[in-house]
Formats: structure tokens, sequence, C-alpha cells
């Protein structure tokens, strides 16, 4: 397990990540990884303001869809660049995650999570039901590959893996670079005390919108690359199931942890495809598995990782104290005395 530690575990999966393309049969398993990286870019984002900041955000899939919806209609109604358009679907979400921060971030707790469920529900209704602006439920179709550059080209299942693959890697060292930053230990000043931290001089409203508006970024920019990979949407993509997938997956990676949610968005899928044989009875299996998971490894299988290396840190720190005291006071035997 120690070689999966550090910057030498990240290399190694950074090295089992380009391979893969070399070490499967078709392009269906390629496309399945490609969607896994999406959704993990997502989860990331979701990671930051449940994970480290301790807002149960439940509007996430909703701002996944704004991007992807952002992307898919300026290129085909509006003739937008794919990169000019990805680039706004980030922007697009980040205002409309400012807005709805500064409203919704007034509450805490499980009123803040009924309010971010409602608010993804919302979206779903205007994607739904706004046909002359998001085509309805007839979706948005021929949404253009993402454009090559550099003599690059993105409109083949390999392309556009690597693609992905290369976006989830900057997104998780921006995400690592943030979390263990002073920025990074004031979101969890705030989830760990609220008033602790604002005792501390941390300002609670500006931290926890900030956290908001870049975890909804994430989301905006995992749906611009889903909507170029995958090329159609329909008002599912915005339904309240894709944000529990997500919490899913942050909860069998670990959460509050950068590897988790990654891993999580990986495992999930995978194991999911590995019991399609059950047909229709795949989910009563999976059920059942994932509440065993939840029981026996609750902290997910990262976290629990970490959780027993802090321990066994712990314990051997104990141990060497109580080693050492005795040394300490038979080096000095007539301290006691002169005092």
């Amino acid at each position: 397990m120690k070689l999966l530690q550090g910057k030498t575990g990240w290399a190694l999966l950074i090295a089992l990540a380009l391979v893969f393309p070399y070490m499967v049969s078709n392009t269906y398993f390629l496309s399945v990884m490609t969607q896994s990286y999406i959704f993990a870019i997502a989860a990331l984002g979701l990671n930051l303001i449940t994970g480290y900041t301790g807002q149960f955000n439940l509007a996430h899939g909703g701002f996944m869809a704004i991007g992807a919806y952002a992307v898919g209609l300026l290129t085909t109604d509006y003739q937008w660049g794919f990169w000019t358009a990805f680039a706004a679907a980030g922007a697009i979400c980040g205002v409309i995650g400012y807005l709805v921060g500064v409203i919704s971030l007034r509450m805490t707790g499980h009123v803040f999570s009924i309010f971010t469920l409602c608010v993804g529900y919302i979206i779903y209704l205007l994607i739904e039901k706004w046909e002359v602006v998001t085509h309805g439920a007839v979706g948005v179709m021929g949404i253009p590959a993402p454009t090559g550059f550099g003599g690059l080209e993105f409109d083949s299942a390999k392309g556009q893996y690597y693609l992905v693959l290369v976006f989830l890697i900057v997104g998780a060292y921006i995400m690592h670079r943030i979390v263990h930053s002073l920025l990074g230990r004031s979101f969890v000043a705030v989830r760990n005390s609220e008033a602790l931290a604002e005792a501390l001089g941390i300002p609670l409203a500006r931290t926890k919108r900030l956290a908001f508006v870049l975890s909804v970024i994430y989301a905006g920019l995992a749906g611009g690359l889903y909507a170029g990979v995958v090329r159609f949407l329909g008002p599912d993509l915005a339904a309240t199931h894709h944000t529990f997938e997500l919490v899913m997956f942050m909860l069998v990676g670990g959460i509050g942890t950068i590897l988790g949610p990654i891993l999580g968005s990986i495992l999930v899928p995978w194991l999911t495809q590995s019991l399609q044989f059950l047909q229709d009875y795949r989910m009563v299996v999976f059920g059942p598995v994932l509440i065993l998971l939840l029981i026996f490894v609750p902290n997910g299988s990262v976290g629990t990782i970490w959780h027993r290396r802090a321990r066994r840190a712990a314990a051997l720190r104990e141990q060497a104290q109580a080693a050492t005291a005795p040394a300490a006071a038979s080096s000095n035997p007539t301290g006691a005395r002169h005092a």
C-alpha cells in the first residue's frame, strides 16, 4: 500500500490511465472510462463544497447539466466554437452559482440541502419545459466534438479519452493546491466549526460562497466535456439522481479526500458494468453491496486507509513517548533532589 502513497502513487495511477486504451479490446470500455473521468471531475467539485467545507449541495448535478447545455446550445444554435462555448459554460455556472450561493448559504444543515435540492429540481424543470431555449424533451443533437489544435484531434474515442484524462489530472492538481492552501484550511475550519472559524476571523459568508462557486465551476466544465463527448443532451441529465450518483462516488471513494471521489467515480460504474449479465436485477445485487460498503467502510476506500495510517502513526508515537520517558528520567537522577 505504501506504493500508492504520495507522488509515487499518483505517478503510478497516471501511468495506468495512459496505457488503459491499449489494454481494452473495444471502444465501449474506453467510452465508459471516459465518462467515468468526466463524472470524477464533477465529483471533485462536489467534494470541495461537501467534503471540505461541510455544505451538502444537492443541486450539483443541475449545474453539470447547465454546463452541458451551455456548450450544446452555443455550438449548435449559435455556431460558437467548442472551446469558446466550453469557457462560457464554466463562467455561466460560476455566475449562477454565486447568485444561488448568496441566497442558499444563509441557511445551514439540512435546510441548505433541501433548498439546493429544490434548486436542482427547478433547473431540471427549466430544461425540460423551456422548449424555446433548451429544445425541451427533444434535447440537443449534433453537438460537435472538441476541436483539435496543434496537430491533435479529438473526434475519436481514444483522442477524447486522453483529452478528458488531461482535464482530470489538471483539475485534481488544482484541487490539491486549493485544499492545501490557506484558503483550503479556511474551508476545513468552516466545516469543523463555523463559530470557531468566525472567532478566528474567517469571513463565513465569503468563504462558503467561494467554495460553492468553485465547486459548480468544476461541475459546469465537466458538463461541457460531457456534451462534447456524448454529443447528445436530454433533460434527464439534470435529474436529481445524477447528484446522488456523485454523492455515492464520494462515499465509496472517501469524502474529504482528493483521490477518493476519483476512485469512486471509476469503481462504481465498472461494478455496475460487471453486473450487466444480471440485466434488470443488477441493482438488486448492487444495492446491498453498496450498503455493506457504507456500513463496514464508512470513510470510503481511501478514507479508511488514511484513518488506519493515522491511528497506526498515533500508536507508534505513544509507544515512542512511553519508551523515552523512563530513559529521560534515569538520565537525570539528581534533578528531583536539587529541586
